[in-house]
């Protein structure tokens, strides 16, 4: 199931949804108010959906406006876990997972526009895999991480590099408002066999600038969500995005940094395509 927020054209009203094809069926009528609410009632919710999802009203996609699927209570992302990106950085292979903070007010759905700050030159583009929890949990054993992943999305973690890299402290050089593009759904972990064998790419302006693939994470699902929870305990909701493959503007020669007026577009097996356009501040 591919769970989305819409609002109808003309109107402001965030409504949760499942993609069936070209359409989106509407599920305001099941007594959830968002997809957040849905993730909250878990397996009860989802089964429920699916058994009434055929009476559902449904809506032409091109007649709606997507949203980001969720608002998450957190964003946990976690830098340097792809390997090859690691290398293209010039940084050593971490012992334990760099886990830093994005705001969640940074948070935009697809065809959102990316504002470039003023106050930034070297703002960048971070294709992403991102898994949603589902429940609670604290202490979780690396064998139990399948029981809390609700499902899968798309994050793009885009990064103003001089402020990121101006500190130690990277929360707030990729928090500009717009700088978590996240979307188009969320995808039920029931859909996704493998989650550490997708193909992930960015594309801006129909050229390729990322191409990986999820088997390429040095620290994958498992270890992530026991590392993350043996520190805080996690909520439903939470989003971990999983970290950037090699080919960032930052580790290229010469580096190359985002402009206004580019369509980045990242797409993940499984998950679709989430494209942002650039506009400058």
């Amino acid at each position: 199931m591919k769970l989305v927020t819409f609002s109808k054209k003309g109107s402001s009203a965030n409504t949760p949804g499942a993609l069936v094809g070209e359409e989106v069926a509407d599920l305001s009528g099941l007594g959830y108010p968002s997809v957040l609410a849905i993730v909250e009632a878990g397996e009860k919710a989802t089964a429920q959906i699916a058994a009434k999802l055929a009476a559902v009203p449904r809506i032409p996609l091109a007649d709606v406006t997507l949203q980001a699927p969720i608002r998450p209570p957190r964003i946990f992302c976690v830098g340097l876990n792809y390997a090859k990106h690691a290398a293209e950085s010039k940084m050593a292979v971490q012992k334990v997972p760099t886990v830093f903070m994005k705001l969640t007010s940074s948070v935009v759905g697809p065809d959102v526009p990316v504002i470039l700050p003023k106050i930034s030159t070297q703002p960048d583009y971070e294709a992403e895999f991102a898994v949603v929890i589902g429940k609670p949990g604290y202490q979780i054993p690396a064998a139990d991480w399948q029981k809390y992943v609700f499902g899968y999305t798309i994050v793009n973690d885009v990064s103003a590099r001089d402020i990121q890299l101006a500190t130690s402290q990277w929360t707030l050089g990729k928090s500009f408002p717009t700088f978590t593009p996240l979307g188009p759904s969320v995808v039920t972990a029931d859909e996704i066999a493998d989650p550490h064998a997708l193909a992930i790419s960015l594309t801006i302006n129909g050229e390729t600038l990322q191409s990986s693939n999820t088997n390429d994470l040095i620290f994958k699902l498992p270890a992530l969500i026991e590392h993350i929870s043996s520190l805080t305990p996690f909520e439903a909701g939470d989003v971990i995005s999983t970290g950037t493959p090699e080919g960032v503007g930052l580790g290229r020669t010469p580096q190359r940094w985002l402009k206004p007026n580019e369509e980045m577009i990242v797409t993940i097996e499984g998950l679709g395509s989430l494209r942002n356009s650039t506009v400058a501040e």
